[in-house]
């Protein structure tokens, strides 16, 4: 299939954006101007204006004396950018791949998708008649090239749609600028009566060369064809993603669930074709009104189960707000992961088969409470008691090293808390201590045991842990900080046993 490329051109981009803003200058000639070189120059003119003889680059104090009552704006230099940049994204409704042409254009990769409108014509009637509707002044040209598409939507003169393989008949009757010249070569052509590209294109390329420099024929080339020319898209395709667009726009609950479980099965049917699951799954929900409604799930292990899938987007459906309706949904998996076999079970000391309903059982209680509410926990290769574990990212995560036989506590807090003790003699344990103005008594103690930093870094002093029951029965795991020889010994609370 030969690539298809739509480029768009808004004649009047700023100022029709003012007008959206100010309806009342609709029909004003107003001008948007920026100061260089201690004068205020015109940076963009309003249709009104420009019937009137003024142009971009001209000077404001010209431009009055050609119409008195011209109305002047401050121009933003990063307008342009932002307004092109919003429309690329609504764009991607209808494509996925949509690019800014700085400064006042669109490129899109429209290959493949026409069809879902009933052929080309429908489709870019469809998409113009949309942007016209915000109150943009637009110009759009299709062909199998960028740059025979932006030559037709700003030069040509009959249809917009050029058919496939056509890009030279197209491009012939039209000016030397259509092809993206530099404006340096496009006034040396003219100098020469060159004022078609019918006048040149097919002179020798070696004269072309040496006359009009290399860019000439790159840009003759990009326009036929025969030479790659590569877009940034404004939101790069997922590499796993599913598109379903709407025939008439959908308003109800239900109608948002069937589109989500026909998205699913077509993205797990592609995942179980790889031999791979997704971890992380996005449903986009694009309005006509331009509005782009979402919602995502995780999961903890890669998953392609459907109906599962399904469960877990089951309960956020109710927050997308279709409104005037929902014209294209999109399914995006963003993380996605070989799914072996065999999987680590979720509590198990050691391997065992695949326990998908335990991980199934997480992913439903992590979309109830939250993803971070729920966490799984392996040993790391340290002695330093906050530094003894990490957090696994998957069920699938292994350890790679054993536990301590030393007995430690349940709760481990990350940062040890401060607590007030009385001790009877300097190297013994609290008799008595107090933590956030509760006071406990010590009936049992047992320590101490010493916890000192790695060699290679000797940061901060020693700890001398102590285990402790109060009163109540409740078990402590207490330090002291530094030597019993420093009046300005310190005593934490770091954990609590079950």
């Amino acid at each position: 299939m030969s690539r298809r490329y739509v480029a768009i051109w808004f004649r009047h981009l700023t100022t029709d954006w003012m007008i959206r803003r100010k309806p009342e200058l609709k029909d004003k000639a107003f001008v948007l101007a920026a100061p260089e070189r201690g004068r205020m120059v015109v940076k963009a003119v309003s249709a009104p204006a420009q019937q009137s003889g003024i142009q971009t680059g001209m000077v404001v104090a010209d431009c009055r004396a050609i119409h008195p009552s011209l109305e002047v704006f401050d121009y933003q230099t990063d307008k342009p950018e932002q307004l092109l940049s919003a429309l690329a994204e609504w764009c991607i409704r209808y494509t996925p791949i949509a690019a800014i042409d700085m400064p006042d254009g669109l490129i899109l990769d429209v290959s493949g998708c026409p069809h879902l409108w009933d052929g080309e014509a429908p489709y870019l009637k469809d998409l113009l008649a949309k942007l016209r509707g915000f109150g943009y002044e637009v110009r759009a040209g299709m062909a199998d090239t960028i740059g025979t598409a932006w030559a037709i939507s700003r030069y040509g003169e009959k249809s917009s749609i050029v058919q496939p393989g056509k890009q030279l008949e197209a491009i012939l009757p039209l000016p030397p600028m259509a092809l993206r010249l530099e404006d340096p070569i496009v006034e040396r052509l003219h100098k020469l009566g060159l004022h078609q590209v019918r006048s040149f294109i097919n002179l020798p390329r070696t004269a072309l060369r040496r006359r009009f420099g290399v860019s000439t024929l790159m840009r003759i080339d990009q326009a036929l064809g025969q030479q790659v020319e590569l877009i940034k898209p404004v939101c790069p395709e997922e590499p796993y993603q599913e598109r379903l667009p709407s025939l008439e726009p959908i308003r109800t609950a239900t109608g948002i669930e069937i589109a989500l479980k026909q998205l699913l099965n077509m993205m797990c049917k592609r995942l179980e074709g790889e031999a791979k699951g997704l971890r992380n799954c996005i449903f986009k929900c694009y309005r006509i009104d331009s509005n782009i409604q979402k919602i995502d799930i995780g999961t903890s292990r890669p998953s392609r189960n459907a109906a599962h899938l399904f469960k877990l987007f089951e309960n956020k459906i109710v927050q997308i707000a279709p409104a005037l309706g929902i014209e294209l949904f999109v399914l995006e998996a963003p993380i996605v992961e070989e799914l072996t076999s065999a999987q680590e079970a979720l509590w198990s000391m050691r391997d065992s088969s695949d326990n998908a309903a335990v991980a199934e059982l997480i992913d439903k209680i992590s979309g109830k409470i939250g993803a971070d509410k729920v966490v799984r926990y392996l040993p790391a290769e340290n002695h330093w008691p906050e530094l003894s574990y990490r957090k696994a990212d998957a069920l699938s995560d292994k350890r790679n090293t054993e536990w301590t036989d030393l007995p430690r506590p349940t709760q481990l807090f990350q940062t040890p808390e401060p607590i007030e003790v009385t001790v009877p003699i300097p190297d013994y344990p609290p008799m008595l201590f107090r933590h956030k103005g509760t006071l406990h008594q010590v009936k049992r103690a047992d320590g101490p045991e010493r916890l000192e930093q790695p060699w290679w870094k000797q940061e901060g002093l020693y700890r001398d842990y102590y285990h402790v029951e109060d009163q109540e029965g409740i078990r402590y795991w207490l330090f002291r900080l530094g030597s019993i020889d420093n009046d300005e010994v310190q005593w934490f609370l770091h954990g609590v046993f079950a």
